[in-house]
């Protein structure tokens, strides 16, 4: 009986750990879009559907991932596509971007949004110290907003176009730079996220005209000194991937590589050293420039290019005394 219970019980935890799908939302399948938690609500907005339009700027938000409201048809940022985002001191944040894909016109941006609500927003400034760009890292620490790296120009640049400039600031209108060239390497599409106090590049690289993917390890405390954790992680080079703090462990989801293409796989750490990949019985799709939340105690996939683009919701719930 002993044994027989014991497998039931390995086998119900097992079953336990798995992707749900939640629902195919009613926004417009769409990657490369900014995504925050607000106000207890899932949100997402703008981002590409493809690249000779202007990038849509619609806002929709939903409680629990299954019902989802449309809260703003035009956003007044502009620059959708591949722009950064955030939640810091109660507000989201949206600076940066791209604009018009390959049509005449393009640009990218150094404007800084915020907003209370997702609804009213303010332009905290047309042009941040920092320069326009796309795909950069975006993240909250030490009580500032921190942008790391990015490209200046997506289709139509070249080697110098790619940066790995890092910049804070208290209030997003007034940025102060930590360091002009970090010691990793120039790169875009990238992640940052911060875990015990300290922030972690990921990845990364550039598309055109050179590319490169990595899938090396940085962190550093104050973002001037950075300390190489891995030169090659396990999981794969690549660029367009997602990433986000759970359960007291970082998580790389998904992404592209030249050499695989789209990728679906799952990997988590404690240190950024040590990896394990995670398997589930169900998973969503590979993809790349999807979106990945933490919220109501589980971690979230949403959209994203799954050949075709995405509107799927999935969610995972890991167990508070899970180990891995």
């Amino acid at each position: 009986m002993r044994s027989l219970w014991a497998f039931l019980t390995f086998s119900t935890a097992s079953w336990a750990v798995d992707w749900v799908l939640e629902s195919k939302a009613p926004w417009q399948a769409r990657d490369s879009q900014v995504e925050f938690v607000l106000n207890d609500r899932l949100w997402i907005g703008g981002g590409w559907f493809q690249s000779y339009e202007a990038p849509p700027r619609d806002l929709w938000s939903s409680a629990d991932g299954k019902v989802w409201k449309l809260s703003m048809s035009q956003a007044p940022w502009k620059h959708s596509d591949l722009a950064m985002s955030r939640v810091f001191q109660n507000k989201v944040w949206v600076m940066g971007g791209w604009f018009n894909g390959r049509l005449p016109g393009h640009s990218a941006s150094n404007e800084v949004w915020s907003s209370a609500d997702a609804v009213s927003w303010s332009q905290v400034t047309s042009a941040a110290d920092w320069s326009p760009r796309l795909a950069a890292g975006l993240v909250e620490h030490r009580g500032h907003l921190w942008i790391l790296g990015g490209t200046e120009n997506y289709y139509f640049g070249d080697s110098s176009s790619v940066k790995n400039d890092v910049w804070s600031s208290s209030d997003g209108r007034i940025w102060t730079q930590a360091t002009a060239e970090a010691a990793w390497s120039p790169r875009a599409y990238h992640q940052v996220i911060v875990l015990n106090n300290r922030m972690y590049v990921l990845g990364g690289g550039n598309y055109v005209p050179a590319y490169e993917a990595k899938n090396d390890v940085w962190s550093s405390s104050d973002g001037v000194k950075w300390t190489c954790e891995l030169e090659k992680a396990p999981w794969s080079p690549r660029l367009w991937f997602s990433a986000a703090v759970y359960r007291g462990r970082m998580w790389v989801i998904g992404g592209w590589s030249k050499a695989n293409d789209n990728l679906g796989d799952v990997w988590h750490s404690a240190n950024g050293r040590d990896w394990q990949c995670l398997q589930t019985k169900t998973c969503w799709k590979a993809r790349h420039e999807h979106s990945v939340l933490v919220y109501q105690d589980k971690l979230w996939v949403l959209g994203g290019h799954a050949r075709p683009l995405s509107s799927e919701v999935w969610s995972l719930y890991l167990p508070v005394d899970w180990k891995p």
